[in-house]
């Protein structure tokens, strides 16, 4: 097995080198479409900077994982492997910071501007609608405003002409106060009516505004432009919320309910005998308590409305792709798996790699590095074999007969061990390595 998976591993060398050649490309293409968005000046300066900074992500990755792939598969100690580890995680981290999101912007750059004028038009259609609510809430006070008014006018009515509060019939005081506090809560009641028109006229304008933005979301055409028409009519719009708001009634129903309480002043009363100006001070008592009543309870109800949060227009913030895809990164997940895995596929080769080499190691045993050995290396090896032999057999003489042997015949013919490989190592330093019956050797 272990020679199918040299013999595989080598065959693949070309198409790991070229795949790794591809996705660097790759990236570096997406990240110049990505890059180019962020850069600010003259279109010369725009695309040399935009090559630039792309060459050096591919160049970079391509030679981070091609160090990685030399590397890491030989690597046989469990400290080595822990830091190769942690350089790919670093590294990882460091393509994902300058490549992988901007890969992601060029792949849903576009898509993700979309989105953000899609929720902004969304947020301005909620305020638009919370300040129409506004504008309109003082007209639930319309029905009490002119229940009122009615009753005033009807005890008026009812007082002239059979002398339903005093007991005598005739327009006296009695009468003329019931009309003035009708007349007064009866033209109350018009300014609110009247202020129905103003509001209806900014609601629809801010909603013609609102359609227009839809419409430039769902356009076709370069999304940059449609952004900056975008712009424009969200400006407008910001403007008719403002405008909206000011059309509210209840400021003024709060002054005015107040009024009838402060500005109330009791006619003297003019009746013909003093029974009948006690019954007439009487009846503007109390009228005086049902109009002090009515006016807090208008006031309150106004009050209410007036304390109710004031509509802060959105302010549209245009955004470049990048900036755009990392604030929805969660609609674009796919775009981002995407991105980062053209950037990170290499790590999976790598372990690959990792994998193989450790079941040819497992296969082999611990001669594995004996397969690549070359014949050049093999012959020197020999030799020294015969020649440490040699010498041992004339040491061993000369142990068995050391007065026959003259003085200087070990020093003669005796060479250090360590002396005699290091003189046949350099004697060749030219190594050609050839073919082994076990498997294919690598370059020593």
């Amino acid at each position: 097995m272990s020679r199918d998976l040299r013999k595989a591993q080598s065959g693949l060398e070309t198409t790991t080198g070229a795949t790794l050649a591809i996705l660097a490309l790759a990236s570096g293409v997406y990240t110049y479409l990505g890059v180019r968005e962020l850069l600010n000046g003259s279109p010369t300066v725009v695309f040399l900077g935009a090559v630039i900074y792309s060459v050096a992500v591919s160049v970079g990755i391509f030679g981070f994982w091609s160090y990685l792939m030399r590397f890491m598969p030989h690597v046989k100690s469990g400290e080595g492997r822990r830091g190769l580890y942690l350089a790919m995680a670093l590294g990882s981290a460091m393509i994902v910071a300058m490549s992988s999101w901007l890969n992601a912007a060029a792949l849903a750059g576009g898509a993700a501007l979309e989105q953000h004028l899609a929720n902004t038009t969304e947020q301005y259609q909620q305020k638009l609608e919370q300040a129409h609510d506004n504008a309109l809430a003082a007209q639930s006070l319309l029905p009490d405003i002119q229940l009122a008014s009615q009753r005033f006018s009807q005890l008026a009515n009812e007082e002239a002409s059979t002398g339903a509060l005093t007991g005598t019939s005739g327009s006296g005081t009695v009468v003329q106060l019931l009309s003035q506090m009708s007349r007064q809560l009866e033209g109350l009641s018009e300014e609110i009516i009247n202020s129905r028109e103003p509001t209806k006229t900014s609601f629809v304008e801010g909603g013609a505004r609102l359609a227009t933005m839809r419409k430039l979301v769902s356009s076709p055409g370069p999304v940059d432009v449609r952004a900056n028409a975008f712009a424009e009519e969200a400006v407008a719009l910001s403007g008719t919320i403002s405008a909206l708001q000011q059309t509210s009634i209840a400021p003024a129903v709060k002054r005015t309910a107040e009024d009838l309480s402060r500005s109330f002043i009791a006619p003297v009363a003019d009746g013909s005998t003093a029974e009948l100006a006690n019954r007439q001070n009487d009846v503007v008592g109390r009228v005086q308590k049902s109009v002090k009543a009515q006016s807090e309870a208008l006031a309150a109800a106004a009050d209410e409305i007036i304390s109710r949060p004031v509509v802060v227009p959105v302010r549209f913030t245009p955004l470049s792709s990048p900036e755009a895809v990392l604030r929805y990164a969660r609609d674009f997940m796919p775009s981002w798996a995407g991105a980062i895995s053209i950037d990170l596929l290499p790590a999976v080769m790598i372990f690959i790699l990792c994998i193989v080499q450790s079941a040819i190691r497992k296969e082999e045993g611990v001669d594995l590095d004996a397969d690549e050995v070359t014949a050049s290396e093999m012959m020197r090896a020999v030799r020294l074999y015969h020649q440490m032999n040699n010498m041992d057999m004339a040491r061993a003489e000369v142990v068995a007969s050391p007065n026959d042997v003259p003085p200087d015949t070990e020093s003669a013919d005796s060479e250090p061990i360590e002396q005699a490989f290091e003189r046949e190592l350099s004697a060749d330093p030219k190594i050609t390595p050839l073919s082994h019956s076990i498997g294919t050797p690598q370059k020593s």
